[in-house]
């Protein structure tokens, strides 16, 4: 088989990568234009936050140039850091949960809350809600004349019945695990300061973020490319391309209010396991095993209200899956950290 996929559109480089993650929606450089002041991203070292705050440097740079976008984080990654100020974001390295550090970050009249931990909270629970369910208490004490779009997860949901169409807003949290447990936390602190305080909030529940490099796709891609069985136990779930959950996720910054917004973030497909290492197979040219059965319930999130808003992703499922398939036949870099999507006891 050659090592490569007729793809149209295809992404073929890092560099071509970080373009089209950080590429603006126009709706978002225009909703720069009509407001002032700075943007912080808090927590922008992840997997997310380079790429977020690049977006919202290039919209601040096409609506006129006349904000700032200021990203913190610890920065372990320096390449990560040096990246972003190539591109004109100005970068602070600090830990957020040092009360001083905190205090001394620039004004900003629009916050984007990336901080969190997800694995490894069955070895270290209490950093785990210090950083989940403290923090944002720092944080609105310290911003509490911003705006605040705060990421959250659908984790805090629980378990759906797969035929429902995933979980909704006002579905009531049914948390499974201290992860999902502190995410619910989290949601409660920024839900208090913005009635306490008046603090415009929206909180994003997101289920899955994904790119070339890391996502449930690539997870399901790379285990087909390498022979191994993929269980069906988590047999259904949801997606969305970084580049659209960078975007809504900006242009949810407008839409904060007092009480706290709550809104889904995912692509409108509810993808079959099954399936979609099917198609990874016929891709890749490579034979698919299965382990277990599919199991009545999955963590789902259904976005409609999202997409009233905005309109739909600007890249669907089927895409990404040929993108994918692409880069991984081509030996595209992965960030070689798996998401765990198939988990269900909400241990991570």
């Amino acid at each position: 088989m050659p090592n490569h996929i007729d793809i149209p559109g295809a992404i073929r480089s890092l560099e071509e990568l970080e373009d089209r993650l950080s590429t603006p929606w126009e709706q978002l450089i225009e909703g720069f234009g009509r407001r002032e002041g700075d943007v912080m991203i808090l927590g922008a070292g992840g997997k997310m936050g380079p790429s977020l705050a690049r977006m919202a440097q290039r919209a601040c740079q096409m609506a006129g140039g006349r904000r700032h976008v200021f990203a913190a984080s610890r920065f372990s990654d320096a390449a990560k850091r040096q990246a972003l100020e190539a591109c004109g974001v100005h970068t602070i390295a600090c830990d957020l949960l040092d009360e001083s550090a905190l205090a001394s970050l620039p004004a900003a009249s629009e916050v984007v809350y990336l901080a969190g931990m997800k694995f490894g909270t069955t070895r270290q629970e209490p950093l785990v809600w210090a950083l989940n369910a403290h923090l944002p208490g720092l944080v609105c004490r310290r911003y509490h004349d911003s705006r605040v779009a705060a990421f959250s997860t659908g984790n805090v949901y629980g378990l759906s019945e797969t035929g429902r169409g995933g979980s909704r807003e006002e579905d009531p949290p049914r948390p499974a695990g201290e992860y999902a447990m502190s995410c619910l936390g989290r949601e409660r602190i920024f839900e208090y300061y913005s009635r306490a305080a008046q603090l415009p909030v929206a909180i994003i529940r997101l289920n899955y973020a994904c790119e070339m490099r890391y996502g449930v796709l690539v997870d399901l891609a790379r285990r087909v490319l390498a022979g191994e069985p993929i269980d069906l136990a988590m047999g259904w779930f949801n997606i969305i391309w970084q580049g659209d959950a960078n975007a809504l996720a900006l242009l949810l910054l407008e839409r904060a209010a007092t009480p706290a917004l709550t809104v889904n973030l995912t692509g409108p497909e509810l993808l079959s396991v099954r399936e979609v290492a099917l198609e990874f197979g016929r891709w890749l040219g490579k034979e698919v095993c299965f382990r277990g059965q599919e199991a009545a319930t999955a963590l789902l999130s259904n976005a409609a209200r999202l997409r009233e808003w905005f309109g739909p992703p600007r890249i669907d499922a089927g895409q990404l899956i040929r993108w994918i398939a692409d880069w991984v036949k081509r030996g595209g870099a992965a960030l070689q950290m798996p998401t765990h999507f198939e988990v269900r006891d909400g241990k991570y």
